[in-house]
């Protein structure tokens, strides 16, 4: 049966961001998530998942400037200084709140005013040779600390001009990095956008699948509505022997508690 992590980035919005910690334990999950931790105090985190009697799932590094539309950096040429500062910034973190998988976001490629991909071929490979260094530099750096790193690929509807956006793109360089904490993260959500046909990937890739992720598709809500039986896909992961955890990366339609109804069984 999947372990499932709350993302508190989405879920459990009713309540203020350290109060999210104990309302998933409350409603019995017990590995939790959530996209970055840094506007809070590493030490709070920690004290609040200790209380609540859950643990941390996953996190990402810094993602640049937010609010400006950045979305990682680690594929920008330029930025290999902050990225450096940024890993570091988030291994303490993990070190506070034992959080063993760090997910390294690649960043955008330039747009135009009709949010449709600007950039040559020369720009592109250049952006993909920096992400292959800054991936490599934080998985080693990651190995050190027992944690694994994880790149996802990403769609392109949620975040136009992503630089990874393909299952086989992520394995291949995972792959050709050779690093042996280097997972890809799946989310299956961003798969169905991209490219559907999520089972048969899952099996392919299935040996470098470092985490998994969910939301209801197409508008990102819970998994019980929408086009993919998450619940075949479950039985899929219990088949294969995954031991990692299922995110659950979605936007609730009301209150979070309230809607719990679909994953009621599975918390037992």
């Amino acid at each position: 049966m999947p372990v499932f992590s709350a993302n508190l980035s989405m879920m459990y919005k009713e309540h203020e961001f350290l109060d999210r910690f104990a309302a998933a334990a409350r409603d019995g999950f017990r590995f939790v998530e959530y996209l970055f931790p840094y506007d809070f105090d590493a030490g709070e985190i920690a004290d609040r998942l200790k209380s609540a009697g859950i643990t941390q799932s996953l996190f990402n590094l810094p993602p640049g400037d937010w609010d400006k539309g950045e979305r990682g950096i680690a594929a920008l040429p330029g930025r290999e200084h902050e990225f450096a500062q940024g890993l570091e910034k988030a291994l303490s973190y993990a070190e506070a709140t034992g959080c063993k998988r760090l997910h390294v976001m690649a960043g955008r490629m330039p747009l135009d005013a009709q949010q449709r991909v600007k950039i040559s071929d020369a720009d592109r490979s250049a952006m993909r040779k920096t992400y292959l260094t800054n991936v490599k530099r934080a998985a080693q750096a990651c190995a050190a600390h027992g944690i694994t790193t994880l790149i996802e690929p990403i769609n392109t509807r949620d975040i136009p001009g992503y630089f990874l956006n393909y299952q086989q793109d992520a394995h291949d360089m995972v792959a050709e990095l050779g690093e042996t904490n280097l997972k890809v993260q799946m989310d299956f959500y961003h798969v169905q956008i991209m490219e559907g046909d999520i089972e048969m990937r899952l099996r392919k890739h299935f040996a470098n699948v470092g985490h998994v992720q969910i939301a209801g598709v197409p508008k990102r809500n819970e998994p019980d509505i929408g086009e993919v039986n998450f619940p075949y896909l479950f039985g899929v992961l219990d088949q294969l022997g995954y031991t990692g955890h299922v995110g659950c990366e979605y936007n609730p339609r009301a209150g979070t508690s309230d809607n719990l109804g679909w994953i009621k069984p599975y918390l037992k």
